[in-house]
């Protein structure tokens, strides 16, 4: 596709009933993906109104425009909420559905994107504001994230995550009964299958180590607390999906759940948030412990009865 530019394009009659994300790729050329973020940063406008849909079907005689000067819409359910802010570092509570940090060169819409467009509205410089990443949660679980705001605050705070001197907690749905229990396993990016996983392969894979409590039990699952003594690529993810009993509205390790012939729950999301985060101050020493629990970005008591059921009879 060439350099976006503004365009105003008329459905015509043999064109009614397409879908605008494939009405776009036939009027602009391109890829899938460069149509859909044109639709998702909102520069697509139908009549006048701006298009929120990809798969929106169109009528004849309907305006299409591209305006590449809109601005990106707000969402209040993907904008990161500031819990404590100060010279050398930033701590936010982070939506489930965005990335901590991009993956791909020209991925926007992260946290950090999210936190730099949060201080312009703030009347600050963001674009001059530093920021170093420290650590990273999932795209698809909520909850706290640091960023240290200086070299040096990255490197005292990337040492006690080496340590693992952070106390790190989660709060969980998983499927079915879980009991409580310390998981130890070595992950590996790839366990024969094109998924992450643990190996028996002496030498092979990280040493990763999660602590689950058992918080409530429910008629179709388990509310966990989950510390992590080490912090792995999807490793909660992976050790419930392990024990047999994966989270719910999990959809990447759940392919021994389906292979078992279990259903699995439908939720809207990941039903892990990480809600506890403490450490020493980089600069200062002083010990520092964040809490998210509940509304804002992470899921409510309603939330859990939906997919999991009332409380379980004792």
């Amino acid at each position: 596709m060439a350099p976006p530019r503004d365009r105003a394009i008329e459905v015509e009659p043999g064109q009614a009933g397409q879908a605008l994300a494939a009405f776009l790729r036939g009027a602009l050329g391109g890829s899938w993906s460069q149509v859909r973020a044109l639709i998702e940063t909102g520069k697509v406008f139908v009549d006048g109104r701006r298009a929120e849909q990809a798969g929106e079907r169109l009528a004849a005689g309907q305006r299409i425009e591209v305006r590449m000067r809109a601005p990106r819409p707000r969402d209040a359910a993907v904008e990161v909420r500031i819990v404590h802010e100060d010279a050398h570092l930033v701590v936010i509570d982070k939506p489930a559905g965005i990335s901590t940090v991009p993956y791909e060169a020209r991925e926007s819409g992260t946290a950090m994107d999210r936190l730099r467009e949060a201080w312009r509205r703030q009347g600050k410089a963001a674009s001059k504001i530093a920021l170093f990443i420290v650590h990273r949660i999932d795209r698809d679980t909520s909850g706290l994230v640091v960023f240290a705001k200086s070299k040096r605050a990255e490197q005292a705070l990337a040492a006690q995550f080496r340590a693992h001197t952070i106390e790190r907690r989660y709060r969980c749905v998983a499927h079915g009964q879980v009991e409580f229990r310390r998981v130890e396993s070595r992950l590996v990016r790839d366990r024969g299958d094109g998924l992450r996983g643990s190996t028996r392969v002496p030498r092979q894979g990280k040493a990763s180590i999660t602590h689950v409590e058992v918080v409530e039990r429910r008629t179709r699952g388990t509310v966990c607390a989950v510390r992590l003594e080490t912090g792995r690529t999807h490793q909660i993810r992976i050790h419930f999906a392990e024990m047999g009993h994966p989270l719910i509205g999990e959809t990447v390790y759940i392919r021994d759940y389906l292979k078992a012939g279990k259903q699995p729950i439908e939720s809207a999301r990941l039903m892990l948030h990480a809600e506890v985060l403490g450490f020493a101050h980089p600069i200062s020493g002083e010990l520092l412990r964040f809490e998210s629990q509940g509304g804002g970005t992470s899921f409510g008591a309603a939330d859990i009865e939906r997919v999991a059921g009332p409380m379980r009879p004792a």
